[in-house]
């Protein structure tokens, strides 16, 4: 068997499909949810009321990374229409982290779990050899009415395509703080100051269980990995469909667009948490834009869903055609490698 290395980033789904979902263990009848392309979190059946798990790790990140462990984890609970209750988190740690560094991780996931009223119930925490840098791994764990949750794959066709605050959200809060330096050479002091802050907008959980209060909504997806581009390209994969989509209807900080632009990197494919991508009746679609708005959570209608045959695509603002037919490559590894090298 010949051995190929992998790139950086998350699998490819033929890779899950061949080498991790052919390899899951004994078949149980109570998983009503098991491990699936684009699909966030497993359900579990506990009788009346299901179990919902899930595991994220943090490795693109050194500021900010006990916030967005907790964060980036109870995202992908939420999207299921269900508020995280629960999480447990393992400290990976360099042996160059000091007790002060410990502290603020600590401080951060405190925080960040009473701001969004989870208890952290347990996890590890390890001096780890081998790394250079902090890992946190976080399970999130929520619980819901039997058959009461949303999945990755349930959109259907003629669905509006709906996406909360805008792109890129969490690869500009990440830049600004990692690549602090290089920016400054191409970028004013006050738009950075202004990208770091975009960190506290990386939870969706507001967005989802707003949405799903409304009604309508048939699908939810956050914008992980391979920003909003991925996450479309998830759901369609997932509810075996087609979506279009257009740029010009997807919001773009001001700050994202400044960071981008110096990084050579495309917003539309970077790392993305904070944006919400709904897929939901096009006669609800007034009325949840309204709650959101109500919320104060920005959001726009981009497009649509589609028979599988059309294609899933993102019209770009020069009118030509973002093909999401292949896996999307992740940008926020092409930024870091970049500015490692030019160092």
């Amino acid at each position: 068997m010949v051995s190929n290395s992998l790139s950086v980033g998350k699998l490819d789904p033929i890779m899950l499909q061949q080498l991790v979902f052919k390899r899951l263990g004994k078949k149980d009848p109570r998983v009503l949810l098991g491990p699936s392309i684009g699909e966030d979190a497993t359900v579990i059946d506990f009788g009346d009321k299901a179990l919902l798990v899930h595991s994220d790790p943090i490795t693109g990140a050194i500021e900010n990374v006990g916030w967005l462990a907790v964060n980036i984890c109870t995202n992908d609970i939420a999207t299921r229409g269900v508020r995280p209750l629960w999480i447990l988190t393992v400290l990976l740690l360099p042996n160059t982290v000091d007790s002060a560094q410990l502290k603020n991780i600590t401080t951060q996931i405190d925080e960040a779990a009473k701001e969004l009223g989870v208890a952290v119930v347990g996890g590890h925490s390890e001096v780890t050899p081998g790394i250079d840098r902090p890992i946190i791994v976080t399970t999130a764990l929520g619980e819901t009415p039997k058959e009461k949750f949303v999945r990755t794959s349930g959109a259907r066709i003629g669905d509006s395509i709906i996406v909360t605050k805008g792109a890129a959200i969490e690869g500009t809060a990440i830049l600004s703080h990692e690549l602090e330096s290089f920016l400054q050479r191409k970028i004013d002091k006050k738009t950075i100051e202004r990208a770091k802050k975009l960190i506290k907008r990386i939870s969706v959980v507001k967005d989802a269980l707003t949405a799903i209060e409304v009604g309508g909504v048939h699908a939810m997806h956050d914008a992980t990995e391979g920003g909003v581009a991925g996450g479309l390209q998830e759901i369609a994969w997932a509810s075996n469909v087609g979506i279009i989509a257009y740029e010009k209807e997807i919001s773009i900080s001001k700050e994202t667009e400044a960071i981008c632009q110096a990084l050579e990197i495309d917003p539309l494919r970077t790392i993305g948490s904070g944006a919400l991508i709904i897929s939901a009746q096009p006669k609800k679609t007034v009325d949840i834009l309204a709650a959101l708005k109500g919320k104060g959570i920005h959001a726009t209608v981009v497009g649509k869903v589609v028979d599988k045959k059309e294609g899933t695509y993102i019209v770009r603002r020069d009118g030509t055609k973002f093909d999401l037919s292949k896996p999307v490559k992740e940008e926020l590894w092409k930024a870091l490698k970049n500015n490692v090298e030019t160092k």
